[in-house]
């Protein structure tokens, strides 16, 4: 029986070479390409002809975007949360394409490959640190001494905190690329199994193994929002010294 594991593997397509760096073309290229001309044309629709009375389509992307905002308004602030809902919504819809585009037979899902959700991660943590001292400063660095800690456990608490602190990216990125990764293998086996057992019983594997599609495709939607959430925290966290 092929590994469950083998639809993970990446084939270069086309090989490319710049000044020594290896940047040939293969299916999570073309899929992360889609996605950035999906998230764009999206937004392209909407924008070029914003009616007074939106239509269905119109008023299912303003409502994610408002959703957004108010996200953003909750863990960053009044002051400065509208100022990132466009990287925030922009973060959101790029992982919620390349999560759907995997769904679809035959692609490959990006956000399983940790390097993708490893460069989304450290992007969004440096991004915090970038607001955090400009915002506060040198201040910035009490972040690793909570407020209220006592003089005598601040040498054991900056540690401790710069650790936890430099771990977020690498919870994050491992959070997406996990559970897209453990999603994909379970569907692939489920189908394997239900091509095995569907002479015995029929079609009720294959159904079965649709109720779980129709699953990851919902896993789809929430880790896009789980990763786009934790990304405005981190950010609210550097705003407000928490």
């Amino acid at each position: 029986m092929e590994s469950p594991l083998h639809e993970f593997e990446l084939h270069t397509i086309w090989s490319l070479q710049l000044f020594g760096l290896d940047i040939s073309i293969n299916k999570a290229v073309i899929l992360m390409w889609l996605a950035v001309g999906g998230v764009f044309f999206l937004f392209y629709a909407v924008a070029r002809s914003p009616r007074l009375f939106p239509g269905k389509f119109q008023v299912l992307v303003e409502g994610a975007v408002e959703f957004l905002r108010k996200m953003a308004r909750e863990n960053i602030g009044e002051r400065y949360g509208d100022r990132f809902v466009p990287f925030l919504a922009t973060l959101f819809f790029f992982i919620l394409f390349m999560n759907l585009l995997g769904l679809i037979p035959g692609s490959y899902t990006v956000t399983s490959q940790i390097f993708v959700t490893a460069t989304l991660a450290l992007m969004t943590w440096g991004l915090s640190l970038v607001v955090g001292f400009a915002v506060h400063g040198l201040r910035f660095l009490k972040i690793f001494s909570p407020a209220g800690t006592p003089w005598w456990l601040t040498p054991f608490m900056i540690p401790i905190e710069v650790i936890s602190h430099s771990a977020r990216p690498l919870s994050l990125a491992l959070r997406l690329f996990a559970n897209m990764t453990a999603g994909h293998t379970i569907l692939a086996v489920l189908f394997g199994l239900a091509l095995s057992l569907q002479l015995a019983l029929g079609w009720l594997p294959f159904g079965f193994t649709v109720a779980i599609y129709g699953l990851e495709f919902f896993v789809a939607f929430i880790q896009a929002y789980i990763f786009t959430i934790l990304a405005s925290v981190y950010i609210g966290d550097a705003v407000h010294l928490h």
